[in-house]
């Protein structure tokens, strides 16, 4: 049985970049992706600010070579980042081992399907996109073209904790030996839906989202894909692969309190974190960095505060979100964070909580302002969903 789980590979595409680089250049630089909406026509377009990917629909079928109006936004975007996670591992062929994939989703082809609700007697260009609505779509797209043979591919939806579930279930795989390599991760495009759904809720901002700021006003929306490659020690060992970090710790939980909001006293992230150090087996004052949720939502901010606060106690490790730089990007939320998680092991950086310019008055807290060098061996991620899906993941340079 396999007993470390090694990320080989990484892939990323959001608002603040096309690929790894771009977006770690932008990450140490300050450059931030979050603009007034300018790809969808909606009437909130000037009420709020969102993280919108630059590249257009018809440039990214140029890039993949694909026919026009094939493929939804949120399989293409998800092509990109788990291609470059596959190159990235020096994979030439998918298949030379049992290779899963578990993709995270939940807009899925909603930017597609919507359109119907315009032209649906008028214009029947888009029928081939009825079936493309359903999350698992967006999967099995991502798999043809990769050409991974179908020894396990799925689908996990659990709102914005869907990518980190997603890594959390393959590194599980890996490590009972079901699976040699799996590309984990998740991605999600801007639609009118998830645009018109957040702004019934009242939680986005109209202006730079400020996580952790006692005077923050909600989320950017934002959209992105993010995957990693794991593979088993069995692979490492075959084809001597270089290793970027390792899948310590992770722990899943749902406190179920409320449809949408979390618990005002982190009752499930407490009890994710408390199970991915358990998994790790590491105590709590063995976390260098934490990449906190951070949605810069009154609700969240506070439930996850607190919940730092009954993990670390007094000893809250230096901690930031990074969504200020890149907006909320839902279910790829947390494989976007992956990557930014092994990044700042790779380079022993802490990146800075953009916009907070007050603590909070429920506590004693405040995230780190600047781009921070520091020697980093363990990397906590909090990534957190509707319904109280709540998901942490802990990331080391040490299996």
């Amino acid at each position: 049985m396999s007993q470390g789980v090694a990320i080989t590979g990484i892939g990323i595409i959001s608002a603040i970049g096309n690929n790894v680089a771009e977006n770690y250049a932008s990450l140490i630089s300050g450059k931030i992706g979050i603009s007034k909406i300018s790809q969808i026509n909606t009437v909130h377009k000037n009420d709020i600010m969102v993280g919108e990917i630059a590249t257009q629909n018809d440039e990214l079928e140029k890039i993949l070579n694909l026919d026009s109006n094939a493929y939804s936004r949120t399989p293409m975007i998800g092509i990109i980042a788990a291609q470059e996670a596959v190159a990235n591992a020096g994979i030439s062929d998918i298949n030379a081992c049992a290779t899963g994939l578990i993709s995270g989703t939940t807009v899925g082809g909603m930017d597609k399907t919507e359109q119907y609700f315009y032209d649906y007697f008028e214009n029947d260009s888009h029928w081939n996109h009825i079936t493309g609505l359903s999350a698992g779509d967006s999967t099995k797209k991502i798999a043809e073209y990769l050409n991974i043979e179908e020894s396990f591919v799925t689908t996990i939806s659990t709102a914005c904790s869907s990518a980190a579930n997603a890594i959390m279930l393959g590194a599980r795989m890996i490590k009972s030996g079901q699976l040699d390599r799996v590309i984990v991760g998740g991605t999600d495009a801007m639609s009118k839906f998830t645009i018109n759904g957040f702004k019934t809720l009242m939680i986005q901002s109209d202006t730079y989202n400020a996580p952790f700021d006692n005077d923050r006003k909600g989320l950017n929306l934002g959209e992105a894909a993010g995957y990693l490659v794991l593979e088993s020690d069995k692979i490492i060992a075959r084809d001597n692969k270089k290793v970027l970090a390792y899948v310590k710790g992770y722990g899943n939980a749902n406190d179920a309190y409320h449809q949408t909001a979390s618990s005002e006293h982190g009752d499930g992230a407490v009890l994710a974190m408390e199970k991915a150090l358990k998994v790790a087996g590491l105590p709590p004052e063995s976390i260098d960095y934490i990449n906190a949720h951070g949605t810069a939502t009154p609700n969240n901010d506070l439930s996850e505060g607190r919940a730092l606060l009954r993990i670390f106690g007094k000893a809250v490790p230096e901690f930031s979100s990074t969504k200020a730089f890149t907006g909320h990007t839902l279910a790829a939320a947390g494989g976007i964070e992956a990557v930014f998680s092994v990044l700042a092991l790779q380079n022993n950086i802490i990146y800075p909580n953009l916009n907070f310019q007050t603590p909070m008055k429920e506590f004693e807290l405040q995230p780190e302002l600047k781009l921070k060098q520091k020697e980093l061996n363990t990397v906590l991620s909090n990534s957190f969903g509707f319904g109280g899906n709540c998901s942490t993941l802990i990331f080391s340079k040490e299996a």
